[in-house]
């Protein structure tokens, strides 16, 4: 989530062919996001070979087309080859990061991508294209660049 500033619920529609897209010799990972919209991100050296290290651990990288990322129990049904829930990755991002010493959301990991992207010259309408928003306006949510203290109108009047 974190390299990728995906949606949880973008995590959990990821099919284990989603993530074998390749375009111009890159990896790539196809996302379905809101509105049924798709985008390729490019995949990040490290998250792909996380992924084929969690794939190979699990055992479900041959299901092209299950669920990319399952539960390790299910109370309800017992069954583990549907994906994981948006609700799950919530439970998860915050099992872990309170164990760090920190309490954040799922959705804390997509808006520090998108800022740090920002912070270090990403092009804010790629990012805008990165994250799937509809409005720049909503990208520019995330861009913290223009909000210096010093840079405040408190500090230019003069009377």
């Amino acid at each position: 989530m974190l390299f990728h500033a995906l949606r949880r619920e973008e995590l959990c529609k990821l099919k284990v062919r989603d993530f074998r897209h390749a375009r111009k010799g890159v990896p790539h990972l196809k996302v379905s996001g809101k509105g049924g919209k798709t985008r390729y991100l490019p995949l990040h050296p490290g998250t792909n070979a996380l992924i084929h290290d969690y794939l190979d651990a699990a055992g479900h990288g041959l299901d092209k087309n299950g669920a990319l990322f399952r539960p390790i129990r299910n109370n309800r049904t017992g069954r583990l080859e549907g994906a994981i829930t948006p609700d799950g990755v919530y439970r998860l991002v915050r099992r872990y990061s309170g164990a760090l010493g920190f309490l954040i959301g799922a959705h804390a990991l997509r808006a520090t991508a998108a800022t740090n992207a920002l912070d270090h010259q990403a092009d804010i309408a790629k990012v805008q294209e990165w994250l799937g928003h509809a409005n720049i306006a909503t990208t520019r949510i995330y861009d913290h660049r223009r909000t210096r203290p010093e840079d405040s109108p408190t500090f230019k009047v003069s009377y």
